[in-house]
């Protein structure tokens, strides 16, 4: 590891821990997500050999070369962190540990369709829009129960957590309602039963806010560019 990754790592750490004990939670609750998107098959070996086993990218084509340099390694788990079209599935499906960006019903079927044929079950995230903003993907809050009640029927869908983006704000503690109101909504579903067993994990926080992201009950964050940079 490079003495460039050892202290943004170092960093990182500190600031997890602060986080969490501001909000009374173990630093054991928080998973992170390393973001290699925007870096090279060198870096993302050195971002697992410091520690960070879990690697998300948002696109198949860009993690293709990468995935298929380290598809034997047993130690690294892949999550799908970007929108996903319905037309790669296919690509994603054996090779992610997790889908982060269950956004609507059409890609439920199709990931449904393709892992029942593998004999896959699919740990997915649902996607919530709840800053409301055009730009961003993810299901409007009013429809997460009856979403959350359909997919009770997909039995090669297992829906593990709840998943937003916040506005990139210059001052993150502005993100802070946005990540309130997915745990809202994540305890509000729990309560009602709508997905039939408690949803159990909050995929929010990103460079920018992951912080304000854990304060309100984030258990993975999402980082790129502070801790990884954005090139190798």
């Amino acid at each position: 590891m490079n003495e460039t990754l050892r202290d943004a790592a170092g960093r990182v750490e500190r600031r997890i821990a602060a986080a969490c004990e501001r909000s009374g939670r173990e630093r054991g609750e928080v998973n992170v997500i390393a973001v290699t998107k925007y870096v090279t098959l060198e870096r993302t070996v050195e971002v697992i050999e410091a520690g960070y086993s879990n690697i998300g990218e948002n696109r198949w084509q860009d993690a293709k070369d990468k995935w298929e340099a380290l598809r034997e390694r047993e130690d690294v788990k892949w999550h799908f962190i970007g929108h996903l079209q319905t037309n790669k599935v296919k690509d994603v499906l054996g090779r992610f540990a997790a889908v982060h960006s269950l956004d609507r019903w059409s890609l439920a079927e199709e990931i449904q369709k393709k892992a029942e044929r593998l004999g896959l079950v699919v740990p997915c995230f649902v996607q919530l829009n709840v800053s409301g903003e055009e730009t961003k993907y993810g299901l409007p809050p009013d429809q997460l129960m009856s979403f959350l009640e359909r997919l009770k029927s997909c039995s090669a869908i297992d829906v593990v957590g709840l998943m937003t983006m916040a506005p990139h704000e210059e001052d993150p503690e502005k993100t802070r309602p946005v990540f309130r109101r997915l745990r809202e909504l994540r305890e509000e579903a729990n309560a009602a039963g709508a997905y039939g067993k408690p949803i159990a994990h909050l995929s929010m926080g990103m460079s920018n806010d992951f912080e304000i992201a854990i304060e309100e009950g984030a258990t993975w964050v999402r980082l790129g560019s502070v801790l990884v940079g954005k090139e190798g």
